[in-house]
């Protein structure tokens, strides 16, 4: 292909069709290539989808995006083998239009972004491998695909293929992710009748749930677990840092099976059709495990760049506006008539670090060292408060005080007055 495009973008998830679809907006040439038979077709999520980050791209994406429920209901649960205590936030404001949160397939709503990139202009090419980006003078001038005669010319690359990107690593723009710095999740998609799902869920038609899980869940790993309704299925799933399962020898589908037949999970799901299994990388090292964003006629973004936000379990968002931001800095920089070069590019850095994205990230940038080296706040803490908690409810003519007294001791037995004062500050330290 000797024809010479603006921009070519790597991937067609969240990041890669938002930063296309951007582009082509802004009057760009751009090329998009995904390694998948069709867009989405690899990409795996929960999955959430944020109103306010596609809305900002798409305004009216209501109109015609392939959506499942609107979230009206968010439930936190901290589990021991047997129970779960936790919190429910439903509100009716949540049931207003315009709705703020909503469950999608990945699968439909990639086709259906990468479809209204493509309308715009987009040139997408799948079933297309990258496997290197061309390089002149210390700049990316293009990429070398698979195919015969793969050698395609840009002014910039944006590199939005995911967590564990080798073209990044094999440019020497970032190292080897490592196995402390990624989760590797699993999910399963159990199918019910949607009435069923209405029923077990105290849920009206379009409305949805979900369900996010810590505890002894993981094993004694640091990960979590989630339940999400969609209309006529539920996912649900569970992912752990990768570094802990090559550590514990405990496999990704051993842990989902553990969690399917907890005792507060398998009723939601009793007499469901299985359809769907996939795993998944996730970038959940934080603000210090950002690479190097931009440079010579290149940028990352979504996955690739660990544009994650772990403890609120958000990456959609911030994947597309990642997206966004690195084709709003090249539109900018095309209609001023500059080149792509590092010096221009460092505005995109800019943009991230005046954004949500940036600012989150660092309010929690020291959360997974905390929690990696504390795994009692995934072990300890859960049987504790589930015997806390069922010793005050428990009626059994034992007074009220001696009850506390007996909590307190075995808080102290367990972890001692030292031991939870510094895990209280630690915790404190992760979230503040």
């Amino acid at each position: 292909m000797a024809e010479k495009f603006d921009v070519i973008v790597v991937g067609a998830g969240m990041a890669g069709n938002a930063a296309a679809y951007t582009l082509a907006k802004g009057g760009l040439k751009v090329l998009q290539i995904e390694r998948g038979e069709t867009p989405g077709s690899k990409n795996v999520q929960g999955a959430i989808l944020y109103a306010d980050a596609i809305e900002k791209i798409i305004p009216d994406f209501r109109d015609d995006a392939p959506l499942e429920r609107h979230l009206i209901e968010q439930r936190v649960w901290v589990m021991d083998d047997a129970s779960y205590m936790g919190t429910h936030y439903r509100s009716e404001d949540f049931n207003k239009p315009p709705y703020n949160r909503y469950t999608i397939i990945r699968v439909h709503f990639d086709q259906w972004f990468n479809k209204k990139a493509r309308e715009a202009g987009v040139l997408t090419i799948c079933e297309t491998t990258v496997t290197d980006l061309l390089i002149e003078g210390g700049k990316v001038v293009g990429v070398r695909t698979d195919r015969k005669g793969g050698e395609i010319r840009a002014d910039a690359v944006i590199l939005a293929d995911g967590a564990n990107s080798r073209l990044a690593v094999k440019a020497g723009f970032q190292p080897e992710i490592k196995p402390e710095n990624v989760a590797l999740a699993v999910k399963e998609i159990h199918f019910l009748p949607q009435e069923t799902i209405e029923a077990r869920f105290n849920i009206g038609e379009e409305e949805g749930v979900v369900i996010e899980m810590a505890g002894k869940i993981s094993a004694g790993m640091m990960g979590t677990g989630f339940l999400y309704t969609n209309k006529e299925s539920i996912t649900l799933g569970v992912g752990c840092m990768l570094s802990d399962f090559k550590e514990q020898k405990v496999t990704p589908y051993e842990l989902l099976d553990r969690m399917k037949a907890h005792p507060s999970i398998a009723p939601l799901i009793a007499g469901s059709e299985m359809k769907e299994y996939a795993a998944h990388l996730i970038p959940e090292g934080g603000y210090h495990a950002i690479p190097q964003v931009y440079g010579e006629g290149w940028m990352i973004a979504g996955d690739a760049g660990q544009f994650v936000n772990g403890l609120h379990r958000e990456g959609s968002n911030l994947a597309m506006t990642t997206g966004m931001l690195a084709a709003q800095t090249l539109i900018e920089l095309k209609v001023a008539g500059k080149p792509f070069s590092a010096a221009n590019l460092a505005g995109y850095k800019q943009k991230l670090d005046d954004s949500f994205v940036m600012k989150d990230l660092k309010k929690y940038r020291r959360m997974p060292e905390i929690f990696h080296k504390n795994k009692q706040f995934f072990t300890t803490y859960p049987d504790l408060l589930s015997k806390a908690a069922q010793t005050l409810i428990r009626v059994d003519g034992v007074d009220k005080k001696s009850k506390e007294k007996e909590i307190r001791k075995s808080f102290v037995e367990s972890r001692s007055l030292f031991g939870l004062i510094g895990d209280a500050f630690k915790f404190w330290r992760a979230v503040e």
